[in-house]
C-alpha cells in the first residue's frame, strides 16, 4: 500500500506494495493515532521515529503511498530522525569506505566528462540516484529511499483527497512491472479509458517498465487541470491515452441494499478515514434491515494497519487478528476483544486484493465467520517500516513478516478462496452481470 504505519502495501493511489501494491500514509509525523479498542502486544519496542507501512501500491492524487502500497501507519509515532555516523570509514564491514567513495568520485567524474545530456545530471539527481540505488540493491520493491518531494505526498496519502487521475499503481506480479490495479468510477482514469491490468509502459515519454510505484506514480499526478499522456500494453497491444488531473474525493467505502435484504459493502482501500465511513455505511445497511452482507475487497491495495484493525475488531470474535515477526524471531500480535456480528457473510478477493486487504480476509477466513469467494489473492505478506530522515527525506525497509489469525504466511502464496471462481469479464461487458457478485447472493440465500 503504496506502499499508507505498518505497510501490507500493497498500491499506490496514482495516484496502493497494484501490488507494491505497498505495497503504501497521510499524517505519519508528528502524529499519535488514536487505537484505542485495537491492542497490540509488543513484546519489543521498534523505535521512536519509524513508521510501518501496510500498503499494496500507490494512488495517483496528489499523495501517494503499498501496498504497497499503497504503500499506511500502525501507529504514528513523534517523529525521530535517523542522523548519519560522523566517521564514515570507522565500520569496516561498511559499503561506506574510502575505495568506494573514491569509486563514487571517479563514477561522477566520468560523467561529468563524457555523458551526453549534461543538463539532467544534476548534483541533486545523481546524489538521489546513489541513495535509491543503496536501497534498490537489495532486490526488495518494497525497500526503497523517497525524495523530500516523495515523502511529502506520501504523508498526504491517507486524506482522501487526491490530484491526479484517479488509479491505483502497483507491481505485477509476474513481471514486476508497473500497473493499474484499481480504477476510481467516475475518475480522469476512467474517462480516458485506463483498465484494470494494464501495463505502464510510459508516462509522457518516460520509460516506466522498470520503475517502482512511487516513482510512477510521481509522474502520473499533478496539478488539476494539466494532461498526462500514459502508454499501457493491453491484451499485447500498446494503447496510449491522455487524461486531465482532477482534485479527486473519493469515499473508500461505499454500500447498497441488494434484494432479499443482502448488503454489499465495498472497501477500496484502508485509509485514515476509513474506518468512520464503514461505520457510517454499516450502519445504514443495519437501520434498512440487512440479514446478510457481501464484503467486496476486489482490487483493494491494502492501507493502514490502524483502519484495517479496527474495521476487523467489529466482526471478528475475540482474539488475534494478525501478527508479525522479525529476523530474531520476536513477535508483535494485534488482537481484538470481540464482536457482536452474526450474520452470514460473503467476502469477494481477487488477484489485487493485497496486504491489509488480505489481513482482513484472512481473518475472516481463518475465524470461519465468512465465505470468501473469487479467486487467488495478491500474496503480500511483509511489513515495511518508514524512517523520516534529517533533510526531509525517508526510506522504507521491510523489516518483517506478518501472519494471519491462524498463522499462516501469505507472502508470494496468497489467500485461497473457499469457492474459486474467475471472473467473467466477457458477460460483465455483455450486460454488466457481475457473476462473482451472483455467486455470492446465491451462497447467502442458501444460508
Amino acid at each position: 500500500m503504496n506502499e499508507k504505519e505498518y505497510q501490507t502495501s500493497g498500491n499506490m493511489p496514482a495516484g496502493q506494495n497494484g501490488p507494491d501494491t505497498q505495497q503504501d500514509a497521510a499524517q505519519y509525523a508528528n502524529t499519535v493515532q488514536d487505537n484505542s479498542y485495537v491492542k497490540p502486544r509488543r513484546h519489543r519496542r521498534s523505535g521512536a521515529g519509524k513508521i510501518g507501512i501496510f500498503a499494496l501500491g500507490v494512488a495517483v492524487g496528489i499523495a501517494f503511498l503499498a501496498v504497497a502500497a499503497h504503500f499506511f501507519p500502525v501507529r504514528t509515532i513523534a517523529e525521530q530522525t535517523i542522523g548519519v555516523d560522523s566517521d564514515p570509514m570507522s565500520a569496516s564491514d561498511s559499503a561506506l569506505n574510502q575505495e568506494s567513495i573514491e569509486k563514487l568520485k571517479l563514477l561522477e567524474d566520468c560523467i561529468r566528462e563524457y555523458y551526453y545530456e549534461p543538463e539532467t545530471a544534476t548534483v541533486e539527481t545523481l546524489e538521489n540516484g546513489m541513495y535509491k540505488g543503496l536501497m534498490d540493491s537489495l532486490g526488495d520493491p518494497y525497500t526503497v529511499y523517497y525524495t523530500p518531494e516523495e515523502y511529502n505526498s506520501m504523508t498526504e496519502e491517507t486524506s482522501g483527497v487526491y490530484k491526479g487521475i484517479g488509479a491505483y499503481i502497483g507491481l505485477d506480479t509476474k513481471t514486476g512491472a508497473p500497473v493499474f490495479t484499481g480504477i476510481m468510477p467516475g475518475t480522469p482514469a476512467e474517462k480516458a479509458g485506463l483498465m484494470v491490468g494494464d501495463i505502464i509502459c510510459e508516462v509522457d515519454g518516460t520509460d516506466t517498465l522498470s520503475m517502482d510505484t512511487s516513482e510512477v506514480a510521481n509522474l502520473v499526478k499533478g496539478e488539476e487541470g494539466t494532461t498526462v499522456t500514459i502508454k499501457v500494453s493491453r491484451d499485447g497491444e500498446y494503447v496510449t491515452v491522455t487524461a486531465t488531473r482532477e482534485t479527486i474525493n473519493v469515499p473508500t467505502v461505499t454500500s447498497e441494499m441488494l434484494d432479499n435484504q443482502i448488503g454489499y459493502l465495498k472497501i477500496s482501500q484502508f485509509d485514515d478515514v476509513t474506518p468512520g465511513q464503514f461505520d457510517e455505511e454499516y450502519s445504514k445497511l443495519k437501520a434498512a434491515g440487512m440479514k446478510s452482507m457481501i464484503l467486496d475487497l476486489r482490487d483493494n491495495p491494502g492501507g493502514t494497519v490502524t483502519a484495517v484493525t479496527q474495521i476487523a475488531s467489529e466482526m471478528l470474535p475475540e482474539g488475534l487478528i494478525f501478527y508479525m515477526e522479525d529476523k530474531n524471531g520476536e513477535r508483535e500480535e494485534y488482537t481484538c476483544p470481540g464482536a457482536d456480528f452474526n450474520i452470514p457473510m460473503v467476502v469477494l478477493v481477487n488477484g489485487y486484493s493485497a496486504s491489509a486487504s488480505e489481513i482482513l480476509a484472512g481473518a475472516i477466513q481463518d475465524a470461519g465467520i465468512g465465505t470468501l469467494v473469487g479467486t487467488q489473492t495478491y500474496g503480500k505478506g511483509i511489513v515495511q517500516n518508514l524512517y523520516p530522515l534529517g533533510d526531509g527525506s525517508a526510506i522504507k525497509i521491510t523489516i518483517a513478516d506478518y501472519y494471519t489469525r491462524n498463522g499462516r504466511n501469505i507472502h508470494k502464496v496468497g489467500i485461497e478462496p473457499d469457492q474459486v471462481l474467475e471472473f467473467d469479464k466477457d458477460l460483465y461487458e455483455k450486460d454488466k452481470t457481475d457473476n462473482q457478485l451472483e455467486k455470492a447472493k446465491e451462497i447467502l440465500m442458501s444460508k
